[in-house]
């Protein structure tokens, strides 16, 4: 049968869709200063409507990723796409898909925020006859539909924060890349601003870079742990919480021995009290001590009153590889 144009057309469409659905693609990314390595072969990618997590302990290269993700470092080597476009060949077309917030906001005191923002979208190219909505819908997502006649100096740091998103997203950009976007505020901002980014990651495909691991798990798709320029684990946050899924439980003990019996017990690996009838047992490489544990429970008079697995948080996760890439 003979394809007709508007099949040709659907077929087109599919395709362009398809391509694009992949925002960011890093491939052998690498940044070298002097004889340091700063970024080693880094592979990233990231889909439109994702919110990941870029995680690491200072000195990780972090910053340094992000920087060349958003065309302000030139990498050693490797290559990055911003949907499809190829970010050293065509830079200005490349960055037009990309809102960025740097860990120190790039505002201007003296400006009230709606001459701010406008001056952002000018900056964006954002063409005249839009730049009044796109404004106005920048205001309105971040929450600062009130204070747009108020110069930015006597905003609160939570406003500010919100100012410094605002200009991120101000001309619709495909992905929006915040560094430690949360830094300073206090609890009631905080929980503002991933309301914020939980939002965001709708729309937009999301990088957040954070110490605030909790913060990942409330917003986060995925994670990237990186550790010395490497990454050392990448998956998403389900995924994440199911390492060493089956191999540590939760032991309650209304009357529990003491810790050192616990470790000592055939099959235990290690025996940590989480609080004082509550204990985090790792299993020994090879072993399943629960038999063992309910048997002496019973025997030993220890008021068994609770068995399950433990979930492993992101901490642990995050504590683990940075160790484990230390001590190797």
């Amino acid at each position: 049968m003979v394809s007709t144009s508007a099949d040709r057309i659907l077929s087109n469409a599919t395709m362009l869709e398809t391509e694009t659905a992949v925002t960011i693609c890093a491939r052998g990314l690498t940044r070298s200063f002097g004889g340091h390595v700063a970024v080693n072969n880094l592979t990233l990618e990231l889909k439109r409507g994702e919110v990941l997590g870029f995680l690491g302990p200072n000195g990780a290269g972090k910053t340094t990723t992000m920087q060349m993700l958003t065309g302000n470092l030139a990498p050693s080597g490797g290559e990055v796409s911003i949907c499809g476009v190829d970010l050293m060949e065509e830079p200005v077309r490349a960055k037009a898909h990309i809102g960025y917030l740097p860990e120190v906001p790039p505002l201007y005191r003296e400006l009230t925020v709606d001459e701010y923002l406008l001056l952002a979208a000018k900056l964006h190219r954002v063409p005249r006859a839009r730049r009044r909505d796109a404004i106005a819908a920048a205001r309105e997502r971040c929450g600062l539909a009130g204070v747009g006649n108020k110069l930015i100096g006597t905003l609160s740091k939570g406003y500010q924060q919100r100012v410094g998103i605002a200009q991120a997203i101000v001309h619709a950009p495909d992905v929006v890349i915040l560094d430690e976007p949360t830094v300073g505020l206090d609890p009631n901002q905080i929980r503002e601003i991933r309301g914020l980014i939980r939002e965001l990651g709708g729309a937009h495909s999301v990088i957040l870079s954070t110490h605030i691991l909790p913060e990942v798990e409330a917003v986060c798709d995925r994670v990237q742990i990186m550790h010395h320029g490497n990454i050392v684990y990448g998956d998403t946050i389900v995924a994440l919480r199911q390492i060493h899924s089956g191999a540590t439980i939760l032991l309650g003990l209304r009357r529990p021995p003491p810790l050192a019996e616990l470790a000592a017990l055939p099959g235990v690996g290690t025996a940590e009290a989480v609080e004082p009838t509550l204990f985090r047992i790792q299993f020994a490489a090879g072993a399943d001590p629960t038999d063992t544990l309910v048997k002496q429970s019973a025997a030993r008079d220890w008021g068994l009153y609770q068995l399950k697995p433990a979930q492993t948080s992101l901490e642990d996760v995050f504590v683990n590889l940075t160790r484990k890439e230390e001590s190797q």
